[in-house]
C-alpha cells in the first residue's frame, strides 16, 4: 500500500472520528434541549402542573347572602368570565359560594388550574387543537356550569364577610406558600355577623360598631395573620339606603381592617 494511500485512510477515520463526535453532541444536545423546553406534566384532576411548588391562585367569592337581580347576575358572569381569561397558564381559579356560616359552599366551588389554550403551547411539543380541546372540555365548560348556579341569588340571615375572606387564608392551596395569592369578592360588604355588623344605622354607620382596629385584632385572634400579602379585588354591589356608606364611611372602615390585616384592597364596581 502506497504512503499516500495510507495518509489518505488515515485522514479518512479522523473524519469519520469528528464526524461521530459532532452527531453524537448533537443528540446529546437536542436530548438535554427536548428535556428543558419539553411541557412538564399535570395533574389530571386539578390540570395544575406537577409540582412540589404550589401554583399562583384567584379566588372569585360570590357572596351570595343578599340577593341581586339578573342584570347584576349577568354582570358577575362576565366578571368570572373575564378573570378567566386574564389567567395564566398554571394558574389556579377557584369559584366559591359564601354561605350564611362564613363558609363556601362545595355545591358551587370550582378549583382547577389553566390547562393553557391552543394558541399558547409550543406546536414543536403539543397538539394545539388537542390543547384547545382540553381547555373546553376540562376547565371552561365546567366552570360554565357550575357558573349557572353560582350567579343564582340566595337569602341568607347573616353576611360574614370577613370570616370567609380569613378562612379562605387558612386552607393549603391558599397558604403563605403560594407565590401570588388574590381574591376577587362579589359583595356589598354589608358585614353582619358577631364580629361588627354595618346594619342598624337606617343607611349610617352604626353607633355601636367596634374599632376597626378591635376587628382586625379579633379576625388574628381566631384565624391569624396569613392575609398578609394578599390582594382582595372588591366588586361591589350597591344595596339602596346604604349605598352612601358602601362608597363612603363602611369603605374607609373596610380599608382600616384590611390595612390592619397586611391586605391590599382595590375597591372596583361590579
Amino acid at each position: 500500500m502506497s504512503r499516500r494511500r495510507r495518509r489518505r485512510e488515515r485522514r479518512q477515520r479522523r473524519q469519520a472520528y469528528i464526524n461521530f463526535a459532532i452527531a453524537a453532541a448533537l443528540i446529546a444536545g437536542g436530548f438535554v434541549a427536548f428535556q428543558l423546553i419539553k411541557p412538564p406534566p399535570f395533574d389530571e384532576r386539578t390540570l395544575c402542573l406537577v409540582s412540589d411548588d404550589q401554583p399562583p391562585h384567584t379566588a372569585i367569592i360570590l357572596d351570595k347572602t343578599d340577593e341581586y337581580d339578573e342584570a347584576q347576575a349577568s354582570l358577575i358572569a362576565d366578571l368570572v368570565r373575564r378573570t378567566r381569561e386574564r389567567l395564566d397558564v398554571g394558574e389556579r381559579l377557584t369559584l366559591f359560594e359564601l354561605d350564611a356560616e362564613g363558609r363556601f359552599d362545595p355545591r358551587g366551588e370550582f378549583s382547577l388550574c389553566n390547562p393553557g389554550r391552543g394558541v399558547q403551547v409550543n406546536p414543536l411539543f403539543r397538539n394545539p387543537a388537542m390543547i384547545e380541546e382540553r381547555y373546553e372540555t376540562l376547565f371552561e365548560g365546567p366552570m360554565d356550569a357550575v357558573l349557572d348556579d353560582l350567579v343564582t341569588p340566595k337569602e341568607a340571615p347573616s353576611s360574614p364577610i370577613l370570616e370567609a375572606i380569613a378562612r379562605l387564608a387558612q386552607t393549603e392551596n391558599f397558604s403563605e406558600d403560594v407565590p401570588t395569592r388574590k381574591i376577587v369578592i362579589v359583595s356589598d360588604m354589608l358585614q353582619n355577623s358577631d364580629m361588627f355588623s354595618a346594619y342598624g344605622g337606617g343607611g349610617q354607620m352604626p353607633a355601636n360598631m367596634p374599632s376597626a382596629a378591635e376587628v382586625s385584632k379579633l379576625a388574628e385572634d381566631r384565624f391569624g395573620n396569613r392575609l398578609r400579602g394578599v390582594d382582595v379585588e372588591i366588586r361591589l354591589i350597591p344595596r339602596g339606603q346604604y349605598t352612601d356608606i358602601q362608597r363612603g364611611a363602611l369603605k374607609d372602615y373596610w380599608n382600616d381592617v384590611f390595612a390592619d390585616l397586611g391586605v391590599r384592597a382595590d375597591w372596583r364596581d361590579l
